[in-house]
């Protein structure tokens, strides 16, 4: 106590001038428009400066939280979009998960029902390969979650890959990055739609090649290649890439080896969506059974 008496006695025409200079100021402000006004706006244009930083900070660590709601929000949208839906006529009233049609004139009738072929799940990666032969990604989200091997996986950007194993609460996926025979996706010019396949030549993980495109097509660079939707894996035009360099397959060739940038950058893949056709298997055993009856 005596200490801190001592400190005031020595200091206390410093703390004098500190308290009358604080009664000026405040003195000054309440009695002048033009000071208070000039106090008032610089104060606010501090705090809002403090806000904004603040704010700053607080999202950058709420980030994830967004991340992850976005991608919610995507799936959602894409198990609506009708490109997820088939036509279909059926005299026996509406199946399970269907979307109508309607006329446009004022009577708005039903012209049509559409009964949902592809549903999507949103995964996060956790484990991705992009310098191997054969490149993997590991989702978080296994056969719990509706997850069965030989389902498409699609990026935001574009198409992934297959997924080939399952485990309760993981899968693994096939990458489009594989040079192997069973990972070619079929596709076709976003432009002239012909057909075609992309396979990737194990050079760099930026490019694929498109093969099989005809001589008579019109290719130039930029135009985008997107999957042909005659896969049991993924939907129609899902991108796979855009044309960079156009080629004929050899002298003598009717075709053209065309090089594609990827859509995806699967240098930082993060986010995936898992495809179920939910009439693959019917499609597959037809297809079966009229192999077997031919054969």
């Amino acid at each position: 106590m005596r200490n801190l008496i001592i400190f005031f006695r020595r200091y206390f025409n410093f703390f004098l001038f500190l308290l009358l200079e604080v009664i000026c100021i405040v003195l000054v402000f309440q009695n002048n428009n033009l000071q208070r006004s000039a106090y008032l706006n610089s104060a606010n244009d501090i705090s809002g400066k403090m806000y904004d930083k603040y704010n700053n900070v607080q999202y950058y660590f709420h980030l994830k939280a967004t991340n992850d709601s976005l991608v919610a929000e995507n799936t959602r949208l894409h198990n609506a979009i009708r490109t997820s839906f088939d036509s279909v006529v059926t005299g026996t009233g509406l199946k399970i998960d269907t979307i109508r049609q309607y006329s446009d004139d004022t009577l708005h009738r039903v012209i049509g029902t559409q009964i949902r072929r592809y549903k999507y799940f949103e995964a996060k990666v956790i484990n991705n390969s992009v310098n191997k032969p054969i490149n993997y990604l590991t989702i978080h989200r296994g056969s719990l979650q509706g997850i069965r091997p030989n389902m498409g996986v699609i990026s935001s950007s574009g198409v992934v890959g297959v997924v080939r194993s399952v485990s309760d609460n993981y899968a693994v996926v096939l990458s489009m990055l594989s040079k192997s025979n069973s990972v070619s996706i079929s596709a076709r010019l976003g432009q002239g739609k012909e057909m075609g396949s992309v396979h990737w030549d194990g050079d760099n993980a930026t490019y694929a090649q498109l093969k099989d495109i005809p001589k008579s097509a019109k290719v130039h660079k930029g135009d985008t290649v997107v999957t042909s939707g005659f896969s049991a894996l993924f939907p129609e035009n899902i991108p796979i890439g855009y044309v960079d360099t156009v080629m004929l397959s050899d002298k003598a060739g009717t075709s053209f080896n065309i090089r594609l940038r990827l859509a995806t950058n699967f240098y930082n893949v993060q986010y995936v969506y898992v495809i179920e056709n939910l009439l693959k298997d019917e499609q597959q055993r037809l297809e079966d059974s009229t192999y077997k009856l031919i054969k």
